[in-house]
This record gives structure tokens, C-alpha cells and sequence, in this order.
């Protein structure tokens, strides 16, 4: 039983004395679930749930159903979770909507990873930007295959004339998991730089999303 565990390996104790970031994944969704099930204490029940959904991020991505079938998880654990990632992706997007976009770049990185992090298929977004390069709001434009997401530079135009924004970040994911930018990414990036100033807005990074890891265009020197 948890309880007969030492006071500084239990993971509320753990987090209260060295802070949430000195905890394991496990230890973490232990303190989310409070409780384990029959024979299992609540860490063992949390490591059993990550195997089972391969990662924190898998589990955020499940669906109610797939969700719900494991022991120990239900409907109002499911609902919990849910709002859990929805506050971080506010608390992010404020974050980020305090100070402009490219003097917080790791703010703007951290948010973008929360929303695209998880999907499980390619989605293209844009933040649009006022002059201040603040964001006025984030749109999800495309979204395709496991791979592959077409985007269509007069789309692109149109949204950025509607919000009246003077510059813009793009964005995507790679459900594979690798960052990296390819050939295809590097073109498209190019067509919209071109496309966008034609009607004067600048485009100040294309940030790539890939679980947790991300790679800037800007920080590269492909811009």
C-alpha cells in the first residue's frame, strides 16, 4: 500500500518538497487518479495505464470510450483529465498573449505543443499577430492524414485579411514524432512568405510540432 511507503517517495509529499517537475509521469497521473483499484496501489495502477496508453500524451488523446474500458478510469475521470488540458491551454495562451509572440518564443513553442501536441493527424494553424505581434487568435486551417496536410495559400490570405493581422506564426505537427522540417515543408513555408507579402504581413517563424519537441524555422535561419 501507498501508505506504507516512505513519506518522501509518495508522490504528493514528493511534489509538495521538490516541486511537480521532480515527479515521474506515473507519479504525476497518481496524483490526478488519488486512488487505485483492488491489489494495485494508485503509482502501480498509473504506470499499468501509461503501458497500456503508450504515453501521457496517448491518454489525453483517447477517446471517452477507449478511455473508460480500463480499470480504474471512468466517465468523471475522463472529464476531469479533459479540463485539466484545457486549463493548460489557457493558462499557455495567456502566457503567450501577455508579451509579443517572438520575445516569448518558448512561451509561443509551449503553447502550440499543447494544442497540436496530441492530434493524431497532421493539422496546419496559424497565430495571427496585431502590429504589436501580439496574438489576436489562433486558427486551425487544414487538417489531413497521418503525414500529410494540403495547404492552400488563398485560405491562408483570407483568414489573415479577416483578423486584420499584421504578421503571423505558422504551425504544424508530425504525428511521427520527428520535429524535423521536410523538403515539402520547407516549399509551402516559402509560398506562403510569398503569398503574404503581397498584401505586406511578414511571417515571423513556422514552428513545427512533434509531441513534446518542436522545431523553429526562425531559429534555424530558414526564413
Amino acid at each position: 500500500m501507498l501508505q506504507n511507503w516512505p513519506t518522501e517517495e509518495r508522490p504528493r509529499e514528493k511534489l509538495l518538497r521538490h516541486g511537480a517537475a521532480s515527479l515521474s509521469d506515473a507519479e504525476l497521473l497518481a496524483i490526478f487518479l488519488r486512488t487505485g483499484v483492488k491489489g494495485c496501489n494508485v503509482v502501480e495502477l498509473s504506470r499499468n495505464l501509461l503501458t497500456a496508453f503508450g504515453s501521457i500524451g496517448q491518454l489525453y488523446q483517447a477517446d471517452e470510450q477507449s478511455f473508460c474500458q480500463h480499470n480504474g478510469l471512468g466517465r468523471a475521470k475522463y472529464v476531469q483529465l479533459q479540463a485539466c488540458l484545457e486549463m493548460a491551454k489557457r493558462y499557455l495562451r495567456e502566457q503567450v498573449s501577455e508579451s509579443p509572440a517572438m520575445t516569448s518564443s518558448n512561451a509561443t513553442k509551449q503553447y502550440l505543443m499543447a494544442e497540436l501536441g496530441t492530434e493524431k493527424y497532421e493539422v496546419f494553424g496559424v497565430l495571427l499577430l496585431n502590429s504589436q505581434h501580439q496574438i489576436i487568435r489562433f486558427e486551425r486551417l487544414f487538417t489531413g492524414t497521418i503525414d500529410a496536410a494540403a495547404v492552400y495559400p488563398r485560405v491562408v490570405v483570407e483568414q489573415v485579411l479577416k483578423a486584420n493581422a499584421a504578421a503571423v506564426v505558422l504551425t504544424h505537427n508530425h504525428p511521427s514524432g520527428c520535429p524535423n522540417a521536410s523538403d515539402a515543408d520547407r516549399f509551402i513555408t516559402q509560398k506562403l512568405i510569398s503569398a503574404l507579402k503581397l498584401i505586406d504581413v511578414r511571417v515571423l517563424d513556422h514552428i513545427i510540432v512533434a509531441g513534446r519537441n518542436s522545431y523553429s524555422f526562425a531559429e534555424h535561419g530558414e526564413l
